[in-house]
């Protein structure tokens, strides 16, 4: 255990975020670096429980008590080796992932639970900054060859996992460079590109093979695939964005959140010369959907100095203690605000989208709006409530419904489950033999923490199916699902 009082005598502190009008200047991250002696005062606050729930909450498996203690005890070349143990990116699970493990920390019973999401970015960070983290390159080559499509975080933790038990990786990707989401989802302000950027040198050194601006199923077919390749692992995501069909919905200016918020990762990072093709600069915006992906296009449109940002969610405004309904270790819907939500806009609960309302030129000018509320399971309005509020562009961050029905999923002849995810049996594989899917693809719209575990999870199946054992870990299994409510 580390401090053995710890969690009595120290309360919970977060590292501050920089003042709101000088980070929404720039497009770098938020936080601002928390001194490592405070950091160690919170990992001390961990104690070391005998059945740590955090582990049910963490789809890795994170050895959260671990690592706390040997941060608090000043051993970070330890602490990052059992991080590592169990998650490929901390960088990136420590900047995007919501933290179950924290919602499930047993201090968190009747006080603040531990900031475990914080030690362990910091954990990560110390460790590039002082060079523990170096390329682990495979003692041998297997001679098996393998093909990720996609390379989001389940592709890349499948590949990086495969490289390493010794096989021949290639990681293809349709954008023109890798990362997928998180280089063209997560806006720049909730992590930076160089951060990816450090990881993907590892992963090359390490012998993994990148081939962006590929886009398979067009430019290389499927059944090329399955000759070059002894196994392919689909890892394409669940691109297939959720739509409002309205009145309306045809006038310029409504877009997609990720049509849009490509353009504002490039616009940060100096990519394109003069304006972004979708620039809300001196305009009104409107955000169809309160999640995290409403969150980004907010804190996106702030930094274009956009006049006025409004964000909509149909469902009521949560409250701000954990529902009797979803009781300690699950995931609570809470009131969260995040970085974006304190710098500008409003946020509207329990209202639902009527029509689109348009100028002469065929633009979007305002939305109808009406208010509701919840009744026998069924949204209803309430009468007598529509208003306008005027928009200038919209964007719908609504979710996403399934990967993409491509030409390469037909070629390849996998099935769909009911809810047109692809279809695999207990070893992640799909109806045809050699194929594998995780991440989004398998199972569905998730967090970035699943998309790891998925991947690794489905490296030890695809080392198994080509050597008929396996030592990589498999930290789920393809029906596992969050513990949420």
């Amino acid at each position: 255990m580390a401090d053995p009082r710890g969690f009595l005598t120290t309360p919970r502190v977060l590292p501050t975020r920089r003042p709101v009008d000088v980070r929404i200047q720039d497009w770098k991250e938020v936080y601002e670096p928390q001194d490592l002696g405070e950091l160690r005062k919170q990992a001390g606050r961990c104690m070391d429980c005998g059945i740590p729930f955090c582990h049910q909450g963490c789809p890795l498996g994170n050895l959260i008590p671990e690592w706390n203690d040997l941060i608090w005890r000043g051993e970070k070349r330890e602490a990052i080796d059992r991080l590592h143990a169990t998650n490929n990116f901390p960088e990136f699970t420590g900047r995007l992932c919501p933290a179950p493990c924290e919602t499930a920390c047993v201090v968190g019973i009747n006080a603040q639970a531990v900031t475990i999401k914080q030690v362990e970015l910091r954990t990560i960070e110390e460790a590039f900054e002082s060079g523990d983290v170096v390329p682990l390159a495979p003692d041998r080559l297997t001679g098996k060859t393998i093909a990720v499509i996609g390379s989001g975080p389940a592709g890349l933790a499948a590949a990086q996992q495969l490289t390493r038990a010794g096989h021949t990786v290639a990681v293809y990707e349709r954008a023109e460079k890798i990362g997928g989401l998180l280089r063209y989802g997560i806006p720049e302000f909730k992590m930076e590109k160089s951060i990816l950027d450090r990881r993907l040198a590892q992963m090359e050194a390490e012998g993994t093979r990148f081939r962006p601006g590929v886009n398979v199923g067009e430019e290389i077919t499927g059944a090329s695939l399955r000759v070059k390749y002894d196994a392919v692992v689909l890892a394409v995501g669940s691109t297939n964005w959720r739509d409002l069909q309205v009145p309306g919905r045809e006038y310029k200016g409504i877009y997609q959140a990720m049509e849009f918020l490509p353009w504002g990762n490039k616009q940060g990072l100096g990519e394109i010369a003069g304006e972004p093709p979708i620039n809300t600069k001196g305009k009104h915006v409107v955000i169809l959907g309160g999640g995290d992906t409403g969150a980004d296009c907010l804190g996106t449109s702030i930094r274009q100095g956009a006049a006025s940002v409004t964000q909509l969610e149909i469902l009521p405004r949560p409250t701000e203690e954990r529902p009797s309904s979803q009781p300690w270790p699950t995931y609570p819907m809470i009131y969260r605000v995040s970085s974006a939500h304190e710098e500008a806009g409003e946020r509207l609960y329990a209202v639902s989208t009527e029509e689109f309302l348009g100028d002469a030129d065929g633009n979007v000018r305002a939305l109808k709006i009406v208010e509701t509320q919840f009744v026998d399971g069924k949204f209803q309005k309430v009468e007598g409530s529509e208003r306008e509020i005027p928009a200038d562009f919209v964007f719908l961050a609504m979710g996403f419904v399934g990967p993409e029905k491509s030409p390469l999923l037909e070629q390849l002849e996998v099935e769909f489950d009911q809810r047109g995810n692809i279809k695999r049996d207990d070893k992640f594989q799909t109806s045809t033999e050699g194929v594998f899917v995780c991440g989004d693809a398998g199972r569905g719209q998730s967090l970035i923490v699943w998309a790891i575990a998925e991947g690794r999870s489905a490296a030890a199946a695809v080392d198994e199916f080509l050597m008929e054992s396996t030592q990589l870990p498999a930290p789920i299994e393809p029906t596992a699902r969050p513990m949420m409510v």
